[in-house]
């Protein structure tokens, strides 16, 4: 196993809508949509699609089934995710005419890991990485276990809540943000700062910034990388971050230099945008391969 990621699983509700919804507002949907997501399960699936050997960790209620189903379709070892009595976390997802989306998560099982059960997980498990994000609970146990058993990091810390900064982040060894969670971090709203802001404060990781159309960064203490978005027709930005993630890391954890990784992600995540839904529309790594030569690039 290269990566093992500890993270949530989701039922997504997509509405369509003409705009979002606003306070005291009523609104008819164009349609509505059943998807399988969380942020966990959309990066397992771009880990696994980009050529990654992935275990997935996390909680799922009874009415979850289709969501492991789904990760082991595409490859994902499942034998780390639980079944608990709580309800299955999900999302009822907004997305407007241009493809923008807004989303409200109900937590579910993705809160209800147990932590001693966590810290053996990783204990049992083999992968030289340990990928999370700021959907599940017990975050500070796990983060600290794979520490002390020299596995390297990444945190991708979405959504944002006030318990990030109480977390050991000082053990990360690669920070995947947008700019929200990048300025909520560190206090400042320029990609160049941000960058900057990560660099003093956790000057041994690696940082990834997204900016949606407006491109990435990558940045630690050797290097620094800006890749252009590629151009697209935007139906769904929903999974678009975590397609970016699965398919740097994919790369990142291999060796491969920023910048292919980035490349290949920027192209990853343009591809996703232009379908709908988040882990439907994650591209396998041949697609994504055949778009970049077909610029006249070299793939991770």
């Amino acid at each position: 196993m290269d990566i093992l990621n500890f993270g949530s699983l989701n039922l997504d509700l997509v509405y369509a809508v003409d705009h979002f919804v606003r306070a005291g507002e009523t609104l008819s949907s164009d349609s509505l949509t059943y998807f399988c997501g969380g942020k966990g399960l959309n990066q397992s699936l771009a880990l696994a699609r980009a050529g990654l050997t992935v275990s997935h960790a996390g909680c799922i209620g009874a009415d979850g089934k289709r969501l492991t189903a789904l990760l082991r379709q595409a490859g994902v070892d499942t034998a780390f995710v639980q079944t608990v009595s709580q309800p299955t976390g999900h999302a009822i997802i907004q997305v407007d005419r241009t493809g923008q989306n807004c989303i409200l998560l109900f937590g579910g099982a993705n809160r209800s890991i147990d932590e001693d059960w966590a810290r053996q997980v990783i204990c049992d498990s083999d992968g030289g990485w340990l990928l999370l994000q700021n959907e599940i609970n017990g975050l500070q146990p796990m983060i600290e276990t794979a520490h002390d058993r020299n596995m390297r990091i990444a945190f991708n810390p979405s959504p944002v809540t006030p318990e990030l900064r109480s977390l050991p982040l000082q053990l990360i060894d690669c920070f995947l943000v947008n700019e929200i969670e990048g300025e909520a971090l560190t206090g400042k709203s320029q990609p160049e700062a941000i960058l900057n802001a990560f660099q003093m404060l956790y000057p041994a990781a690696a940082v990834v910034l997204t900016c949606g159309s407006g491109g990435a960064y990558f940045a630690d203490a050797q290097t620094r990388v800006y890749q252009p978005a590629f151009e697209t027709r935007v139906v769904d930005t929903t999974g678009a971050g975590d397609t970016f993630t699965g398919y740097f890391l994919a790369g990142y954890s291999r060796g491969v230099s920023p910048a292919v990784c980035m490349r290949t992600a920027a192209m990853a995540a343009s591809i996703a945008v232009s379908s709908p839904g988040a882990g439907d529309s994650i591209p396998r790594q041949e697609r994504v391969e055949q778009a970049l030569r077909a610029m006249g690039h070299s793939a991770v």
